[in-house]
This record gives C-alpha cells, sequence and structure tokens, in this order.
C-alpha cells in the first residue's frame, strides 16, 4: 500500500460520514499489512497506522463529535461513550509507539488494538453516524468533511523507521504530538466552535 492512499486529505469523499467510513475501511486495511509485513518493513507500515489513527480520532473528536452532541437524540451521552473508547485505544497505541514494533508483545497489543478499533468504529457507525447523517444537511457534512480533509492534510506523513525515539519524536512525532497539531489545525481553520 502506498502512502497515498493511506493519506486521508487525498480522498475524494465530499460528505464526512462518507469519508469517515472509508477512513475506518483504511485503518482495517491498514491493520492487515502490519499484521501481514516482515520484520523489517513492520516500522514502517505501524506509523502509517498510528498517523491515520491520530489523525483520524482528532478530527472526529474536533469536528464530528460536537455535532452529534448537539444534532442527535442523547448526543452527549453517544459522544461520551465513545471518547471513553477512543482514550482506552490511544493509550494502548501510545504504549506501543514507544516500545517499538520490536516490542516482545507488539504482535499481542496489536490485536488487541484492532479489537478495540474496531469495535470502538461499529459503535461509531451504528449509533453516532447513522443519527448524525438523519439530522444534518448534506451542506454541513460536506463542510465536516472539509474540515477534516484540511485538518489531516497538516499531520506528518513520512515515515521514519529505526529511529530511536528522541529523534523520532522531532522528525514524526508521537501520536500525542500528531493529535495536538491536527487539533490546533482544526480550531484555527473551524474556528472555536465548528
Amino acid at each position: 500500500m502506498t502512502d497515498q492512499k493511506t493519506r486521508p486529505e487525498t480522498m475524494g469523499e465530499t460528505d464526512v460520514i462518507d469519508l469517515l467510513l472509508a477512513q475506518h475501511a483504511m485503518i482495517r486495511d491498514l491493520f492487515d499489512e502490519v499484521e501481514q509485513a516482515p520484520a523489517d518493513k513492520r516500522g514502517e507500515a505501524f506509523t502509517r497506522l498510528v498517523r491515520l489513527l491520530a489523525v483520524h480520532e482528532t478530527a472526529e473528536e474536533e469536528i464530528v463529535h460536537p455535532y452529534a452532541r448537539r444534532k442527535i437524540d442523547g448526543g452527549d451521552a453517544v459522544v461520551e461513550d465513545r471518547l471513553a473508547e477512543e482514550n482506552e485505544a490511544k493509550e494502548l497505541l501510545m504504549r506501543m509507539d514507544e516500545a517499538g514494533p520490536e516490542a516482545p508483545d507488539f504482535t499481542q497489543n496489536l490485536a488487541m488494538l484492532r479489537a478495540a478499533v474496531e469495535a470502538h468504529a461499529r459503535s461509531e457507525e451504528r449509533y453516532e453516524f447513522t443519527q448524525l447523517r438523519g439530522h444534518t444537511s448534506e451542506a454541513e457534512r460536506r463542510s465536516m468533511a472539509t474540515g477534516v480533509k484540511a485538518a489531516e492534510a497538516m499531520a506528518p506523513t513520512h515515515p521514519h523507521p529505526g529511529t530511536e525515539s528522541a529523534t523520532k519524536n522531532v522528525l514524526v512525532g508521537t501520536p500525542v504530538a500528531m493529535m495536538d497539531r491536527v487539533r490546533d489545525v482544526i480550531r484555527q481553520a473551524m474556528g472555536k466552535n465548528p
């Protein structure tokens, strides 16, 4: 899979729900790629997965969840449940990123991360996306998609496999650093409240 295919900001979808559903499929594909990669290629594939998860979840938190809170029935509860799921997956992702793909428990942790991320995606699709599509206009969903793509374009895209963590943090950034940069860009582009 080329880096171009894993760059959400280049996707053609103009409806935020379609965009996020396509990203969920990309995330599943990247998990497959990491699982199947030979040891010397696993770090590069994992870096692309980390980037996609970081920008995807941050864009949802900053753009999609605020709309869901306001627009769907029981929006606060739905969003709080999704945030709890996201935080659990983020903690594991950050531990894995710090330990690296050479860690002895990497494969086991990857399986746990995949299960958590896929369960979260199914919950979003069922409880949040369906209602959001029914309670927002096409123009609102187009605007959210534009914001998501703009923010995601700002996240680092060049993996640097084999670098030590201090250098890696400067060149690529930890998942937290990526999320912070994406969050800043979104807030700047969309204003304080989307």
